[in-house]
């Protein structure tokens, strides 16, 4: 006795050949769900702390890239500004730069972090606050000595007072990149005055 199946021989294949196809429309529809309702949250900063993405690289002393909620964001630390670090093989890189990139790497490096967001920089980097068990990643720089509050505008909503206070307190102990003294060039000039950038 034959059953009469009511799928042909060509619509089944059919069936099994879009079946990947239609995982992946599904799961392009998530990720774009998912990426925009992050983007929304760390691009609005009224609206507190974004969410918890895992640390996986530190590129220079105020610069990472971080995983969650199925994607990838490189964050920059608003509000202050570290050594640079050289672009190119054979430029020299700004004093303390490697030194404010190992201590960030120490203090965040594949730990989870919450970050605050506070729009885009012209790099398309989130612009963020950052705190680990509360701590605020960004200040503690500061105090190190190891970054100075950022010289240019800083981004809408985010206070700077205890930025200035810990950049004060570090310089008054000639901390880090304060042990310079007269010879210290701020990182936005050293941008301004080198061909490496």
């Amino acid at each position: 006795m034959q059953i009469n199946n009511p799928i042909s021989h060509s619509e089944k294949w059919d069936f099994i050949l879009m079946g990947p196809m239609v995982k992946g429309i599904v799961m392009i529809r998530r990720f774009r769900i998912v990426f925009f309702s992050i983007a929304f949250l760390l691009i609005h900063p009224a609206l507190s702390l974004a969410g918890q993405f895992k640390v996986t690289r530190v590129y220079d002393g105020d610069t990472f890239k971080a995983k969650g909620y199925d994607i990838e964001i490189k964050v920059r630390l608003a509000g202050i500004d570290t050594p640079e670090t050289s672009k190119r093989k054979g430029q020299p890189s700004q004093p303390y730069s490697q030194k404010a990139k190992k201590h960030l790497a120490a203090l965040i490096l594949n730990k989870v972090v919450d970050i605050k967001g506070y729009g885009l920089d012209r790099y398309n980097r989130i612009l963020g606050v950052i705190y680990l068990n509360g701590k605020n990643i960004n200040l503690e720089m500061v105090k190190a000595g190891l970054a100075e509050v950022y010289r240019g505008t800083p981004p809408r909503g985010l206070a700077l007072d205890a930025f200035w206070q810990g950049e004060k307190q570090a310089r008054e102990i000639k901390k880090g990149i304060w042990s310079l003294g007269h010879s210290y060039i701020s990182p936005k000039e050293w941008r301004r005055s080198s061909k490496s950038y």
